[in-house]
Formats: structure tokens, C-alpha cells, sequence
């Protein structure tokens, strides 16, 4: 059986030291700043990049160019016979479009997984597939599998400030502002493909509830797991974790049984959310092996 090097993109919050004790590969996200680019967790640190946002410098993200993975993969099977690359979700970036193009110049070679997943969800894929590799699967079968669970999970981020929605265009500045006089905490969703609006509170106590609430409804009618026993669970964040340690405590009383890990939600979420948010996230365990 050949050698399988997992592989995936820095959207998925894995950083590079991680990398090499956890056995896999992740290619840095660029980041673009006047005529500048940077390089998640290479040089842009997460500290680093709040630092420029508050600084009200402007950041954009990019998928990987094409030269980089390329030469990426190269490396990667200079030594290992198979490659299953996980980038993120088809829904929210070219940037597996554009993979699975690239992967039809190496036959059967490397195996692009459209999971449809970013940050801890999408890390959690990538553990999956190490998992799998190990245990003996082909690339393909650990693919197919990947893909075949991509809707098994959820993720809801209450977000602080509308600032940086309004500069991604996903909310007005009329809505914006009366949305910041009002206080109004907004709640949004990632269900796969894309990044929605799910609702809106008062409150950071009320969109913590919001958010508990709808995570319960999931685990009893999406995922036949009402207390928990077959989820992975997470609280992310962008910025500042003691909010995240705390929301995390709350969690554990609803779910006393289950391990509620925290994790910093990707920068590629963060440019469009901006700092202080606070979300949930789940993906159902995996019944495979």
C-alpha cells in the first residue's frame, strides 16, 4: 500500500508547528495588504494580523497561487506516493475549484477533498483523514468518505462588531450603524457551502443562548445525538480567548460528558468578522474505522 501525505490549507487553524507533530502538511493562506503579501503563521501571526486591524489597515484574503501548491505537492511526493489535499469549503473560496483543475495534471496521484469545511470543522476533517490514512484506507476511499459526511456539521459565530461585515458588503452601512446603536449582536451560520446570517440579539448572554439553543436542535434532529456522545465539539474565536474559556464552561454544564476543545477561528473567517466574536462548532464523530 502506498505512502498518503495529508495535506490542507491554513484555513483549517492547524499551525505549522502543529503540523509536524500531528504528521501532516498545510500550505500557508496569503494575505494581501497594500503591495504587501504575508503568509499565515509564516509571517502574519495571529496577534500580528489584529495588530493591522486595528490599525484599520486593509487586508484581504486569496486563495493559494497556483505556483505555490504546485510546488507544494512536488515536495510532497518526492516522498510519498499519494497525496489527499483538503482546502476549503467550494462555498467560500475558488480556492478547491481551482485544486481539483490543478490535480487532473497528476492522475490518481493527488486526491482534492471538496468538504465543504473551514476552520475547526475543517480541522477536525483533517485529523479524520490522518486517522484514516493510518489505519490502512486508500486516498480515495478516505475522499470519498470525507465527502460523503461534508454536511455533518455546524458552526455559529456571534460577531462583535458590523464593522467588518459592512466592508465585505454584507450588510449595509445604514444597518450597520443602527445595528452598532442598537447593540445588536448578529449570529451567523456556516452550513457547509456558505456564510449566512442565521439571527440577531441583544445581547451577548442572548446570542450565547441563540447559539446553545440551535446546537442543541442540531444534535437532536440532525445528528440523532441529543446529548452530545457522537459530536465533536468546539468553541472558537477571534482575538481575545478568556471570552471563549468562559462560553466553553457554559457549554460543559449542557454537555458535562463531552470534551469541549477551544480553538482561534482561521484569519480567513476573522477578515470578514473582525475581533470578539464568539462561536460554536460541531461535526459528528466519525463511524468508520
Amino acid at each position: 500500500m502506498g505512502k498518503i501525505a495529508i495535506a490542507t490549507d491554513s484555513n483549517s487553524g492547524i499551525t505549522q508547528s502543529e503540523a509536524t507533530e500531528l504528521g501532516i502538511h498545510v500550505i500557508p493562506m496569503p494575505f494581501y495588504s497594500g503591495n504587501k503579501t504575508y503568509y499565515e503563521e509564516i509571517d502574519l501571526s495571529q496577534d500580528e494580523f489584529y495588530d493591522l486591524l486595528q490599525q484599520g489597515v486593509d487586508i484581504s484574503t486569496s486563495m493559494p497561487i497556483v505556483g505555490e501548491v504546485v510546488d507544494f505537492w512536488e515536495d510532497l511526493l518526492a516522498q510519498n506516493d499519494e497525496i489527499l489535499y483538503i482546502p476549503m469549503s467550494s462555498g467560500l473560496s475558488s480556492s478547491c475549484e481551482a485544486a481539483l483543475l490543478m490535480a487532473k495534471e497528476y492522475e490518481d496521484k493527488v486526491q482534492v477533498v471538496d468538504n465543504q469545511r473551514i476552520s475547526v470543522t475543517m480541522r477536525q476533517s483533517v485529523l479524520d483523514a490522518k486517522k484514516l490514512a493510518d489505519a490502512g484506507k486508500t486516498a480515495i476511499e478516505i475522499r470519498d468518505f470525507l465527502e460523503k459526511v461534508k454536511f455533518e456539521s455546524s458552526i455559529y459565530i456571534m460577531v462583535d462588531t458590523m464593522t467588518y461585515l459592512k466592508k465585505g458588503g454584507r450588510v449595509t452601512a445604514t444597518a450597520a450603524t443602527l445595528g452598532t446603536l442598537l447593540k445588536i449582536k448578529p449570529v451567523l451560520q456556516i452550513q457547509g457551502d456558505k456564510l449566512d446570517l442565521y439571527g440577531k440579539a441583544r445581547s451577548l448572554k442572548l446570542a450565547k443562548a441563540m447559539m446553545c439553543g440551535q446546537l442543541r436542535k442540531d444534535f437532536k434532529e440532525r445528528f440523532d445525538s441529543e446529548d452530545g456522545a457522537k459530536m465533536n465539539i468546539a468553541v472558537a474565536y477571534t482575538k481575545n480567548i478568556a471570552p471563549a474559556n468562559e462560553f466553553r464552561d457554559e457549554l460543559q454544564l449542557l454537555f458535562p460528558d463531552q470534551e469541549i476543545v477551544v480553538r482561534p477561528l482561521s484569519l480567513s473567517i476573522s477578515c470578514h468578522i473582525g475581533p470578539g466574536a464568539l462561536a460554536v462548532a460541531c461535526s459528528k464523530k466519525m463511524e468508520y474505522l
